[in-house]
């Protein structure tokens, strides 16, 4: 007999620093911090790194990246995420220095510089988070 289904995991989605990237997930939009010094910030903080400013304001990127690195799951560790999947780690096309991680099913075929592709996973009724797959 096998095991339910766990829930998602939720991320925090009013914290101050980062509820404004999930807000914009949940519309289905992919968005950045970037400073007024232009400093673009991801893991999104409170300050920039560059200049010290609390000054800054979420944009809006395309959703577009490269396939950097990967690592393929196969021990379970969380219910909440059967195995086998497959951690990427993208650049995005307008900010190379900013990379992100997202998580596909099963053991895809995956190559270094391969095109992706931004979509948005749906764990609530009003919380999604950006996930990266192959572009097509």
């Amino acid at each position: 007999m096998s095991e339910p289904e766990a829930p998602p995991l939720l991320p925090v989605t009013d914290d101050h620093d980062t509820g404004p990237l999930f807000e914009a997930a949940a519309r289905g939009e992919l968005v950045v911090r970037v400073c007024a010094c232009g400093e673009v910030s991801h893991l999104p903080t409170s300050y920039c790194r560059r200049c010290g400013s609390s000054e800054g304001t979420w944009r809006p990127v395309s959703g577009r990246a490269t396939l950097l690195s990967w690592t393929t799951v196969t021990h379970q560790l969380h219910p909440a995420f059967p195995t086998p999947y497959t951690i990427v780690l993208v650049s995005l096309e307008e900010h190379p220095q900013v990379h992100m991680f997202g998580q596909l099913a099963g053991t895809p075929d995956l190559t270094a510089d391969q095109p992706m592709e931004v979509w948005f996973q749906q764990l609530a009724e009003d919380v999604a988070i950006p996930q990266w797959r192959p572009a097509g």
